[in-house]
């Protein structure tokens, strides 16, 4: 079981903001389902809020429990201070306290718990309020993204948050490792990768010894075809040798020069699904551009360095 809270605030006194209640409603709706259709979160949704004590209950209730993950975003206004800031905020009363939150997750029976916090100086979170140290006590299981660092204000771009934009952007696919899984370490690390260097950079912090995925979507690679790419490269270092009969179009029937061994049917499917690891960037040919002329002029195709680890992902058995 996974649940989510997805907190979005726009109305704010004296202080709207306008991207918030977008930004959180995008990405409830991706959080709904994984990429095939199958039921991903049981999302609540929640758009301005009104007051801290309700944004406090509701957090309570996310992190009770024993939830295989839970998860929380937020999205609306930080303070320099170290608060989520609520629209009932008075004096220097201006909301839920960062190190509130991170106790209610410490705390937590949960498996997982991801806070992902789109807002002025989020990077405070996890930094403790009673010590002068920028050290996180994060608890077992706790993994946090925050779109700004400490001392910064979180940046927008075109009224939409720059750093859920690129959250948004991860969950729809460009996180997606080969077979097909978006884990927090993948959409901080297709976010880092966007930015340039002058760029505001997210927070990531996390105690944790295995990432849950947070979407899933249908794989690049079938797992039943890339369990076989332990079956073609007998090592690491081993090619696979090649030759005319695996293009399928070294055929008689296709009008143009052909050349003997003539295609078979056997190897034409070992070359699709050889082809299939090039396109995903396991497999490479071996003194030529292009895999097809690697098997036309009987050459080789090897491992890159990605395929080396998936390769040795099918010898172990692990997926």
């Amino acid at each position: 079981m996974k649940r989510a809270l997805i907190v979005g605030i726009d109305e704010y006194p004296n202080a709207p903001l306008y991207g918030c209640v977008n930004d959180a409603s995008a990405l409830a709706e991706l959080l709904k389902t994984n990429g095939g259709g199958a039921p991903n979160f049981d999302v609540s949704l929640k758009l301005n809020i009104n007051t801290k004590a309700e944004l406090l209950d509701l957090i309570d209730k996310l992190f009770s429990g024993d939830a295989d993950a839970s998860l929380l975003y937020f999205s609306g206004h930080g303070s320099e201070y170290g608060h989520l800031v609520t629209p009932d905020y008075k004096g220097k009363d201006l909301g839920v306290i960062m190190s509130e939150v991170l106790g209610y997750a410490n705390k937590s029976k949960c498996k997982n718990k991801i806070i992902i916090l789109d807002c002025c100086y989020s990077g405070k979170f996890g930094e403790s309020p009673v010590v002068s140290s920028n050290e996180s006590i994060l608890g077992e299981g706790v993994t946090i993204m925050t779109a700004s660092s400490r001392d910064e204000v979180a940046t927008e771009s075109d009224g939409q948050g720059l750093f859920t934009s690129l959250f948004l952007q991860g969950l729809r696919g460009s996180a997606a490792d080969i077979t097909g899984k978006i884990t927090p370490a993948g959409i901080y690390a297709f976010i880092d990768q966007s930015l340039g260097a002058w760029q505001q950079r997210p927070v990531f912090k996390t105690n944790i010894s295995h990432f849950v995925s947070i979407r899933d979507l249908e794989p690049r690679v079938p797992k039943s075809i890339l369990r076989r790419l332990g079956q073609y490269f007998d090592s690491p270092s081993s090619e696979f040798k090649l030759d005319p009969s695996y293009e399928f179009t070294n055929n008689p029937n296709f009008g143009h020069e052909i050349i003997e061994p003539f295609a078979i049917a056997e190897h034409v499917n070992v070359f699709k699904e050889l082809q299939l690891f090039e396109s995903v960037g396991l497999v490479e040919p071996v003194d030529e551009e292009h895999m097809y002329f690697a098997a036309m002029k009987s050459k080789s195709c090897k491992l890159t360095a990605l395929g080396l680890h998936y390769w040795k992902l099918s010898k172990d058995t692990r997926f």
